[in-house]
């Protein structure tokens, strides 16, 4: 659970090299393409230009390089030739990449051409949702003060907090203690210990929390068909607070 300052380092090095593949698909335009093209895209890039390993590929015997969530899926979304992007949706695109036995994990939910503002509203709300809890994030606090500050400021504006699924550990293996909830109570949890790396990845729904999915199916929709967003970074905790090891290039932690 307690990493090294050079493990930290190798994770930065994934951290960084899977920020290049998000750097990547901010400046594509998603409308037209299917969901394939741009896991096909992902696992050129990765395999190919950066000389890594698509650590999503094989978890869990799903074949794909990346989840593709579209507009009412919360998570688990399966890249489809079928799935070509319109304008109006929103698409979660969560990505992992191995790089000398060290695993990053990250996420970004993208607007599809003209957005209406109220899905355009939920997407940046779960933006600054994620770094609430970033934030929180130092040595010798918890866990539940993490999803204290995510769930405390969904609630202020007006959205619902998906419970089934949270943060994780991560490292040589994708998942790793401790779990991150996505709400809680403040000083309860785990007591955060400086080179802990962890993701924070909250889904924030526009309707209710509640979920529906098959047991043997892997994408997870909104129970109401209402619209769904996440974001996810992969951070350290240091001995000054925290290092976001996903870091795009250009961002910086909301004002």
């Amino acid at each position: 659970m307690i990493k090294s300052a050079q493990e930290i380092a190798l994770m930065a090095t994934s951290g960084a090299l899977l920020a290049q593949v998000f750097d990547r698909l901010d400046r594509l335009s998603l409308e037209g393409r299917s969901t394939m093209e741009l896991n096909d895209l992902v696992e050129r890039m990765i395999v190919d230009d950066l000389q890594a390993r698509p650590a999503s590929k094989g978890q869990y015997d799903f074949p794909f390089v990346l989840n593709a969530s579209i507009d009412d899926i919360v998570c688990h979304g399966m890249p489809s030739a079928d799935d070509v992007l319109r304008s109006g949706q929103i698409v979660n695109l969560d990505i992992t990449l191995e790089k000398n036995g060290y695993i990053a994990d990250s996420s970004t939910t993208y607007l599809v051409g003209e957005v209406a503002y109220p899905a355009r509203r939920l997407v940046r709300a779960t933006y600054l949702a994620m770094w609430k809890g970033i934030a929180a994030v130092r040595p010798g606090a918890h866990t539940g003060d993490i999803g204290h500050a995510i769930a405390r400021f969904a609630r202020e504006m007006g959205y619902s907090v998906v419970k089934e699924y949270c943060g994780h550990g991560i490292g040589t293996e994708m998942h790793e203690e401790p779990q991150i909830l996505h709400y809680g109570h403040a000083g309860t949890g785990v007591e955060l210990e400086e080179g802990m790396v962890f993701t924070i990845e909250p889904m924030l729904n526009q309707g209710k929390a509640a979920i529906r999915h098959r047991p043997d199916a892997w994408p997870v929709h909104t129970r109401d068909g209402k619209l769904s967003a996440q974001f996810e970074h992969t951070v350290a905790v240091t001995r000054e607070g925290v290092q976001v090891l996903t870091l795009r290039q250009g961002e910086s932690a909301p004002a």
